[in-house]
Protein backbone atom coordinates (compact mmCIF):
# COMPACT_ATOMS: atom_id res chain seq x y z
CA UNK A 1 0.00 0.00 0.00
CA UNK A 2 1.50 3.30 -1.10
CA UNK A 3 1.35 6.13 1.43
CA UNK A 4 2.52 9.64 0.63
CA UNK A 5 5.29 11.26 2.65
CA UNK A 6 2.88 13.98 3.72
CA UNK A 7 0.36 11.39 4.96
CA UNK A 8 3.02 9.58 6.95
CA UNK A 9 4.13 12.83 8.57
CA UNK A 10 0.56 13.78 9.37
CA UNK A 11 -0.19 10.37 10.87
CA UNK A 12 2.77 10.57 13.24
CA UNK A 13 1.99 14.05 14.52
CA UNK A 14 -0.52 13.20 17.24
CA UNK A 15 1.65 13.19 20.37
CA UNK A 16 4.99 14.82 19.76
CA UNK A 17 5.89 12.45 16.93
CA UNK A 18 4.80 9.16 18.57
CA UNK A 19 2.57 7.10 16.22
CA UNK A 20 -0.97 6.46 17.41
CA UNK A 21 -0.93 2.78 16.55
CA UNK A 22 -4.33 1.36 17.44
CA UNK A 23 -7.54 1.08 15.24
CA UNK A 24 -10.84 3.22 15.51
CA UNK A 25 -14.55 2.87 14.60
CA UNK A 26 -16.79 5.52 12.91
CA UNK A 27 -19.32 7.04 15.29
CA UNK A 28 -22.91 7.22 14.22
CA UNK A 29 -22.63 10.96 14.69
CA UNK A 30 -26.02 12.61 15.35
CA UNK A 31 -26.33 13.16 12.44
CA UNK A 32 -3.93 31.17 8.71
CA UNK A 33 -6.64 32.69 6.61
CA UNK A 34 -8.22 34.36 9.61
CA UNK A 35 -9.73 37.81 9.60
CA UNK A 36 -9.24 37.62 13.38
CA UNK A 37 -5.62 37.22 14.43
CA UNK A 38 -5.13 34.01 16.44
CA UNK A 39 -2.88 34.26 19.47
CA UNK A 40 -2.27 31.36 21.82
CA UNK A 41 -2.62 33.32 25.08
CA UNK A 42 -5.39 35.83 24.32
CA UNK A 43 -7.88 36.16 27.20
CA UNK A 44 -9.91 38.95 28.77
CA UNK A 45 -10.55 37.46 32.20
CA UNK A 46 -9.61 34.51 34.35
CA UNK A 47 -12.64 32.38 33.44
CA UNK A 48 -12.14 32.86 29.71
CA UNK A 49 -8.43 32.16 30.05
CA UNK A 50 -9.18 28.86 31.75
CA UNK A 51 -11.54 27.57 29.05
CA UNK A 52 -8.87 25.16 27.82
CA UNK A 53 -8.40 23.91 31.38
CA UNK A 54 -12.12 23.11 31.48
CA UNK A 55 -11.73 21.08 28.30
CA UNK A 56 -8.76 19.20 29.75
CA UNK A 57 -10.51 18.64 33.08
CA UNK A 58 -10.33 14.97 34.10
CA UNK A 59 -14.10 14.58 34.48
CA UNK A 60 -14.76 16.20 31.13
CA UNK A 61 -12.23 13.95 29.41
CA UNK A 62 -13.69 10.87 31.09
CA UNK A 63 -17.15 11.81 29.85
CA UNK A 64 -15.75 12.33 26.35
CA UNK A 65 -14.06 8.92 26.52
CA UNK A 66 -17.29 7.19 27.48
CA UNK A 67 -19.20 8.98 24.71
CA UNK A 68 -16.67 8.02 22.02
CA UNK A 69 -16.55 4.46 23.33
CA UNK A 70 -20.34 4.21 23.28
CA UNK A 71 -20.64 5.59 19.75
CA UNK A 72 -18.10 3.13 18.33
CA UNK A 73 -17.27 3.63 14.64
CA UNK A 74 -14.64 2.98 11.94
CA UNK A 75 -10.90 3.62 12.14
CA UNK A 76 -9.06 6.82 11.26
CA UNK A 77 -5.74 7.16 9.43
CA UNK A 78 -3.78 5.63 12.31
CA UNK A 79 -6.02 2.51 12.45
CA UNK A 80 -6.52 2.80 16.22
CA UNK A 81 -9.55 0.91 17.49
CA UNK A 82 -12.02 1.73 20.24
CA UNK A 83 -10.91 -1.36 22.14
CA UNK A 84 -7.30 -0.19 22.12
CA UNK A 85 -8.03 3.40 23.15
CA UNK A 86 -7.92 2.90 26.94
CA UNK A 87 -4.48 1.28 27.02
CA UNK A 88 -3.13 3.90 24.66
CA UNK A 89 -4.44 6.71 26.85
CA UNK A 90 -2.96 5.13 29.97
CA UNK A 91 0.46 5.24 28.31
CA UNK A 92 0.11 8.55 26.45
CA UNK A 93 -2.78 10.51 27.98
CA UNK A 94 -0.69 12.90 30.06
CA UNK A 95 1.62 13.61 27.12
CA UNK A 96 -1.39 14.42 24.95
CA UNK A 97 -2.83 16.76 27.59
CA UNK A 98 0.52 18.51 27.99
CA UNK A 99 0.89 18.92 24.22
CA UNK A 100 -2.58 20.49 24.03
CA UNK A 101 -1.94 22.74 27.04
CA UNK A 102 1.31 23.96 25.47
CA UNK A 103 -0.36 24.46 22.07
CA UNK A 104 1.93 21.85 20.52
CA UNK A 105 -0.66 19.22 19.69
CA UNK A 106 -1.23 18.64 15.96
CA UNK A 107 -4.34 16.69 14.98
CA UNK A 108 -4.16 13.92 12.42
CA UNK A 109 -5.89 14.34 9.06
CA UNK A 110 -9.29 12.72 8.72
CA UNK A 111 -9.90 9.64 6.60
CA UNK A 112 -12.37 10.33 3.79
CA UNK A 113 -15.15 7.84 3.12
CA UNK A 114 -18.41 8.22 1.21
CA UNK A 115 -21.83 6.98 2.26
CA UNK A 116 -25.04 6.91 0.17
CA UNK A 117 -27.47 9.79 0.60
CA UNK A 118 -31.16 9.17 1.20
CA UNK A 119 -31.94 9.72 -2.48
CA UNK A 120 -29.90 6.64 -3.35
CA UNK A 121 -28.29 8.40 -6.32
CA UNK A 122 -25.48 10.35 -4.71
CA UNK A 123 -23.01 10.02 -1.88
CA UNK A 124 -22.11 12.13 1.13
CA UNK A 125 -18.43 12.54 2.09
CA UNK A 126 -17.53 11.82 5.71
CA UNK A 127 -14.22 12.66 7.36
CA UNK A 128 -13.36 10.11 10.05
CA UNK A 129 -10.96 11.48 12.69
CA UNK A 130 -8.66 9.19 14.65
CA UNK A 131 -10.18 7.90 17.84
CA UNK A 132 -7.93 10.18 19.92
CA UNK A 133 -8.96 13.23 17.91
CA UNK A 134 -12.61 12.19 18.28
CA UNK A 135 -12.11 12.15 22.05
CA UNK A 136 -10.50 15.62 22.04
CA UNK A 137 -13.19 17.03 19.76
CA UNK A 138 -15.88 15.56 21.99
CA UNK A 139 -14.23 17.16 25.05
CA UNK A 140 -14.21 20.53 23.27
CA UNK A 141 -17.85 20.19 22.23
CA UNK A 142 -18.98 19.32 25.76
CA UNK A 143 -17.54 22.58 27.11
CA UNK A 144 -18.52 24.87 24.24
CA UNK A 145 -22.03 23.54 23.65
CA UNK A 146 -23.59 25.00 26.85
CA UNK A 147 -21.94 28.35 26.08
CA UNK A 148 -23.31 28.62 22.56
CA UNK A 149 -26.68 27.09 23.44
CA UNK A 150 -27.45 30.40 25.15
CA UNK A 151 -26.95 32.19 21.82
CA UNK A 152 -28.67 29.80 19.40
CA UNK A 153 -31.99 30.76 17.88
CA UNK A 154 -35.05 29.02 19.24
CA UNK A 155 -36.05 27.93 15.73
CA UNK A 156 -33.01 25.73 15.06
CA UNK A 157 -33.47 22.06 15.94
CA UNK A 158 -30.62 20.00 14.47
CA UNK A 159 -27.72 18.67 16.57
CA UNK A 160 -28.97 20.33 19.76
CA UNK A 161 -29.69 18.76 23.17
CA UNK A 162 -33.32 17.86 23.87
CA UNK A 163 -34.33 18.86 20.33
CA UNK A 164 -35.00 16.85 17.23
CA UNK A 165 -36.87 16.55 13.96
CA UNK A 166 -40.22 15.98 15.70
CA UNK A 167 -39.83 19.33 17.47
CA UNK A 168 -39.11 20.98 14.12
CA UNK A 169 -42.27 19.42 12.64
CA UNK A 170 -44.30 20.61 15.63
CA UNK A 171 -43.02 24.17 15.14
CA UNK A 172 -43.90 23.99 11.46
CA UNK A 173 -47.43 22.91 12.37
CA UNK A 174 -47.72 25.93 14.68
CA UNK A 175 -46.91 28.22 11.76
CA UNK A 176 -49.52 26.50 9.61
CA UNK A 177 -52.11 27.06 12.35
CA UNK A 178 -51.11 30.74 12.44
CA UNK A 179 -51.93 31.04 8.73
CA UNK A 180 -48.52 30.68 7.11
CA UNK A 181 -49.45 28.55 4.10
CA UNK A 182 -46.46 28.98 1.77
CA UNK A 183 -43.08 27.41 2.37
CA UNK A 184 -39.70 28.10 0.80
CA UNK A 185 -37.61 24.94 1.17
CA UNK A 186 -33.92 25.84 1.45
CA UNK A 187 -31.12 23.26 1.38
CA UNK A 188 -27.60 24.73 1.56
CA UNK A 189 -25.78 22.65 -1.02
CA UNK A 190 -22.47 21.18 0.17
CA UNK A 191 -22.61 23.38 3.27
CA UNK A 192 -20.11 21.40 5.35
CA UNK A 193 -17.66 21.26 2.45
CA UNK A 194 -17.75 24.98 1.68
CA UNK A 195 -17.81 26.71 5.09
CA UNK A 196 -15.53 29.75 5.04
CA UNK A 197 -13.05 28.88 7.79
CA UNK A 198 -11.93 32.50 8.19
CA UNK A 199 -15.51 33.61 8.86
CA UNK A 200 -16.07 30.70 11.26
CA UNK A 201 -12.97 31.62 13.26
CA UNK A 202 -14.19 35.23 13.40
CA UNK A 203 -17.58 34.15 14.71
CA UNK A 204 -15.99 31.83 17.30
CA UNK A 205 -13.71 34.65 18.45
CA UNK A 206 -16.68 36.83 19.39
CA UNK A 207 -17.47 34.42 22.22
CA UNK A 208 -14.34 32.37 22.88
CA UNK A 209 -11.65 34.62 24.33
CA UNK A 210 -9.18 31.85 25.16
CA UNK A 211 -6.94 32.00 22.10
CA UNK A 212 -5.57 28.53 22.81
CA UNK A 213 -9.01 27.03 22.22
CA UNK A 214 -9.50 29.03 19.02
CA UNK A 215 -6.08 27.86 17.83
CA UNK A 216 -6.87 24.21 18.60
CA UNK A 217 -10.14 24.36 16.69
CA UNK A 218 -8.38 26.03 13.79
CA UNK A 219 -5.84 23.20 13.73
CA UNK A 220 -8.69 20.72 13.40
CA UNK A 221 -10.17 22.68 10.51
CA UNK A 222 -6.79 22.68 8.74
CA UNK A 223 -5.72 19.13 9.65
CA UNK A 224 -6.24 17.87 6.11
CA UNK A 225 -7.86 14.76 4.68
CA UNK A 226 -6.55 11.44 3.37
CA UNK A 227 -8.36 10.25 0.26
CA UNK A 228 -7.30 6.84 -1.07
CA UNK A 229 -3.95 7.08 0.75
CA UNK A 230 -3.25 10.57 -0.64
CA UNK A 231 -3.13 13.65 1.62
CA UNK A 232 -5.06 16.82 0.69
CA UNK A 233 -5.13 20.19 2.45
CA UNK A 234 -8.42 21.46 3.87
CA UNK A 235 -8.50 25.19 3.21
CA UNK A 236 -12.28 25.43 3.45
CA UNK A 237 -15.15 23.52 4.98
CA UNK A 238 -15.82 21.61 8.20
CA UNK A 239 -15.23 17.85 7.87
CA UNK A 240 -18.61 16.15 8.26
CA UNK A 241 -18.14 13.26 10.66
CA UNK A 242 -16.32 14.59 13.73
CA UNK A 243 -18.02 15.23 17.11
CA UNK A 244 -17.21 18.95 16.87
CA UNK A 245 -18.60 19.49 13.36
CA UNK A 246 -22.33 19.67 14.24
CA UNK A 247 -21.67 22.35 16.87
CA UNK A 248 -19.48 24.37 14.49
CA UNK A 249 -22.17 24.16 11.81
CA UNK A 250 -24.80 25.51 14.19
CA UNK A 251 -22.48 28.31 15.30
CA UNK A 252 -22.03 29.33 11.67
CA UNK A 253 -25.69 28.93 10.69
CA UNK A 254 -26.85 30.89 13.74
CA UNK A 255 -25.72 33.89 11.69
CA UNK A 256 -28.34 32.91 9.10
CA UNK A 257 -30.99 32.43 11.78
CA UNK A 258 -30.42 35.91 13.17
CA UNK A 259 -30.53 37.46 9.71
CA UNK A 260 -33.81 35.71 8.87
CA UNK A 261 -35.34 36.97 12.12
CA UNK A 262 -34.03 40.49 11.45
CA UNK A 263 -35.86 40.44 8.12
CA UNK A 264 -39.08 39.32 9.78
CA UNK A 265 -39.21 35.78 8.39
CA UNK A 266 -40.78 32.86 10.21
CA UNK A 267 -38.61 29.79 9.74
CA UNK A 268 -37.62 26.37 10.99
CA UNK A 269 -34.04 25.15 10.53
CA UNK A 270 -32.71 21.64 10.99
CA UNK A 271 -28.94 21.56 10.36
CA UNK A 272 -28.40 22.93 6.84
CA UNK A 273 -32.08 22.55 5.83
CA UNK A 274 -34.28 25.59 6.37
CA UNK A 275 -37.95 26.25 5.62
CA UNK A 276 -39.09 29.91 5.85
CA UNK A 277 -42.90 30.41 6.04
CA UNK A 278 -45.00 33.11 4.35
CA UNK A 279 -48.67 34.08 4.70
CA UNK A 280 -49.26 35.37 1.18
CA UNK A 281 -48.38 34.10 -2.25
CA UNK A 282 -44.72 33.46 -2.97
CA UNK A 283 -43.46 35.74 -5.74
Amino acid sequence: MKVTKQEAQQTLRGTGGSPQKDRAELESYAGACDSVRITENTATNANEQRLLEQILNRNNLNQAFERVKRNKGAHGVDKMGIGEMLNYLKANGEAIKQAIAESKYKPNPVRRVEIPKDDGNSKRPLGIPTVIDRLIQQAIAQVLSPIFEQQFHDNSYGFRPKRGCHDAIKKSQEYITQGYKYVVDMDLEKFFDTVNQSKLIEVLGRTIKDGRVISLIHKYLRAGVVVRHSYEDTVEGVPQGGPLSPLLSNIMLNELDNELEKRGHKFVRYADDCAPRMRGQVA
